[in-house]
């Protein structure tokens, strides 16, 4: 486990650390100076990719100090902090057999989809029996993270600064809204998902939602129960997954759960084929046809969106064209007048407080990185959480977070396997794909299929395990 810092004589001294932190020995340090901590590891957030890299460190070994912006743990999953993007109705949209911790499951009362208010309780649960609480300092945002010398050095935004020896990147990739551009000015409400808490705001309104992803769709249907119209705008088609498949979780049925193996192309042949039959045909609601097959894209996993197209409590639209006044114009040559517009259009993969030379952007949506957080040349900085999979939720994280800190004790005290290691991630990656065609969509750039994924982690995670050979 990880050992006390520097200790503090007065809550002067401290310069703005919390009574909590200064208890605990956190980090503190005086504006205009570096603090040296360069015996350490610097984690930058506090969610769950945040949690399971703390974690990872204090089992093996490795000294850490954690910065989390928020007055607690969780994240996104914090509907209460300011710097939360939830909204009251969200729940998983994935089970929580999929999604959970292996070795921290979600208790048997709690339900399949289970809400963001369950979730959060269960991050705070994870981070009270791992004991991480004590080693992370709240209410501390990082502005900036530069190289300095053969270290990092990490500034708040009190003006305090750190010295470390690396850095784990673990600040979440939904911060950045995505505002796309349309000719014209909207004269009503308009509002970016990331701003959305709850229908109230919808009540008497006519409503248009731009974007037809997971959020998108929750929204529209949050919006049937107080507005007077709802409307979808749609790019493209989707597949639609309902919840529960005969009676099961869809993550968790048949070839989905990983129990059955077949080669890609057999199983997206089998369960479009599968959706078909036991679910309506989106095309008859107005929802155009997909252009990617299943698994290409990711796909709106609802059970009741076609349900309120079908009652007429929702209208689709074609993607937006311009903005004028309160009317909305479409590309179809259709229009719409509207009161409240959302803007349901994703985010933008960003990391504010680091410039982009520091990691290998090379032209995309998301940096190149081994296995989704190796950095190919450098070796004291890792992005955590980077990745979205059909499956896996937290516990890729917690594998990911598992083989950085494999390879910080092997820095330490296994040159030979430190070396080897340097050879492989930078060389080409894995193929994580599991045959899918990812290519189609900037938004799938950090896409990997669950069940090839987990075998990597795990083949890494055992390498780190094994004796050397000679071919190492």
């Amino acid at each position: 486990m990880s050992e006390p810092g520097t200790k503090v004589k007065s809550v002067v001294e401290a310069n703005a650390v919390s009574d909590a932190a200064i208890a605990a020995g956190l980090p503190r340090g005086k504006k205009g100076e570096v603090v040296d901590r360069s015996e350490r590891v610097c984690v930058i957030g506090a969610g769950p990719a945040g949690l399971a890299t703390a974690r990872a460190l204090a089992r093996n070994g490795v000294l850490y100090d954690q910065f989390e912006r928020s007055e607690d743990v969780g994240g996104v999953w914090d509907i209460d902090s300011e710097y939360s993007n939830m909204y009251e109705s969200a729940h998983l949209i994935s089970s929580k057999k999929s999604t959970q911790f292996d070795d921290f499951p979600l208790g048997e009362e709690v339900a399949d989809y289970p809400c963001h208010r369950t979730i959060l309780k269960y991050f705070r649960d994870f981070a009270r029996e791992f004991g991480l609480y004590e080693r992370i300092r709240f209410g501390a945002s990082v502005e900036e993270v530069e190289r300095q010398g053969e270290g990092w050095r990490v500034t708040l935004d009190t003006g305090e600064a750190f010295l470390y020896d690396a850095v784990c990147i673990a600040n979440g990739h939904l911060n950045d809204p995505n505002w796309p551009q349309f000719e014209g000015e909207f004269e009503g409400e308009i509002f970016h998902s990331c701003d959305y808490r709850s229908a109230d705001v919808f009540k008497g309104k006519r409503v248009l939602i731009v974007g037809a992803g997971n959020s998108g769709c929750d929204i529209a249907i949050d919006a049937v129960h107080q507005a007077v119209s709802v409307d979808l705008s749609m790019r493209r088609g989707y597949h639609i997954v309902p919840k529960y498949i005969l009676g099961v979780p869809a993550a968790d049925f048949g070839a989905g759960s990983g129990k059955v193996k077949m080669p890609m192309w057999l199983k997206q042949r089998v369960d479009t084929l599968l959706l078909r039959r036991i679910a309506p045909d989106p095309r008859k609601y107005g929802i155009p046809e997909p252009d990617h097959k299943l698994y290409e894209s990711h796909p709106i996993v609802n059970s009741q969106l076609l349900y309120h197209l079908g009652h007429g409590d929702v209208k689709v639209r074609s993607n937006v064209s311009r903005f004028e006044g309160k009317t909305v114009h479409f590309v179809d040559g259709s229009q719409g007048e509207y009161d409240v517009v959302v803007m349901a259009t994703g985010y933008k993969l960003t990391f504010p407080f680091l410039d982009t030379k520091y990691l290998p952007w090379r032209g995309g949506k998301a940096p190149q990185l081994y296995l989704n957080i190796f950095h190919p040349e450098e070796d004291d900085i890792f992005v955590m959480g980077l990745i979205e999979s059909d499956g896996g939720g937290w516990q890729i994280r917690d594998w990911q977070a598992e083989a950085v800190a494999r390879f910080l004790v092997a820095r330490r005290e296994d040159p030979r396997r430190a070396e080897a290691f340097r050879k492989l991630k930078r060389g080409p990656g894995p193929d994580t794909s599991g045959g899918v065609d990812f290519s189609k969509f900037e938004r799938m750039a950090y896409y990997v299929r669950n069940a090839v994924y987990r075998e990597r982690m795990q083949e890494l995670i055992g390498w780190f395990e094994r004796p050397l050979g000679r071919r190492d």
